[in-house]
């Protein structure tokens, strides 16, 4: 294969590369836009009691986190009702023991964990404690206090995160008719990392760059070859 050849192969491959980077929006040299979860789309299947979040929602796995309606709950209000920030649905630990969220791949892949709203469900003055993994090793540790009467916005900003963990405890009870350490979640804001890094862009259009330019020169070459 001649050098002009190898050097159209590359500027197509590369041109392919670069064009899916930019449809997925990896080009931008910002922070990337976080993923908003509601728990709106998710199904009710029991009008009352609470619905298991799907391994896999939003591209997350969850353990011990279900979801609810809350126009639908039996018990209203509560801090149910009051920190539904997108309706209809809230997300909770279940009995009020940890919940923790954690990355579907099974090869470390990594997320950004960026922000929720939390409310307590029963408690006011509920201590939450949310924690941030990477293999095994805790990598961030925020304490937070939260009441029933409202949500409250929390930006942690984990980076590079496999799994978060959420633990309730304290509290007095706010008089609603129910009791526990539940916690109210809703839209839970994270950033996905497995789209390429901008240094991965950067290599790509820098490739690119340099065959563009061979190809130039190897034009620029062959026309002054034919006038002689």
């Amino acid at each position: 294969m001649t050098i002009l050849a190898v050097t159209k192969e590359l500027l197509k491959v590369c041109s392919i590369a670069v064009f899916s980077a930019v449809a997925v929006g990896t080009l931008s040299t910002g922070e990337a836009q976080g993923l908003v979860l509601t728990f709106d789309d998710l199904n009710v299947t029991s009008e009352f009691d609470g619905n298991q979040i799907p391994n896999g929602y939003g591209g997350l796995n969850w353990d011990n986190f279900y979801y609810l309606t809350t126009p639908n709950y039996q018990i209203n209000p509560s801090g149910y009702t009051f920190g539904t920030v997108s309706s209809p649905n809230v997300a909770y630990n279940s009995f009020g023991d940890p919940g923790t969220v954690s990355s579907v791949s099974i090869d470390g892949g990594q997320f950004d964990f960026n922000s929720v709203y939390l409310t307590a469900a029963w408690s006011n003055g509920l201590d939450i404690l949310v924690e941030g993994f990477s293999d095994g090793i805790t990598k961030y540790a925020t304490t937070v206090t939260v009441d029933t009467t409202s949500p409250t916005q929390f930006n942690f900003d984990f980076l590079d995160i496999d799994s978060l963990k959420f633990t309730s405890s304290g509290g007095i009870d706010a008089g609603y008719g129910g009791g526990g350490t539940q916690i109210v979640l809703d839209n839970f804001t994270y950033n996905s990392k497995t789209v390429p890094e901008p240094t991965t862009i950067l290599g790509l259009l820098t490739v690119t760059s340099f065959g563009i330019a061979l190809s130039r020169k190897q034009k620029w070459q062959q026309k002054a070859t034919s006038k002689v």
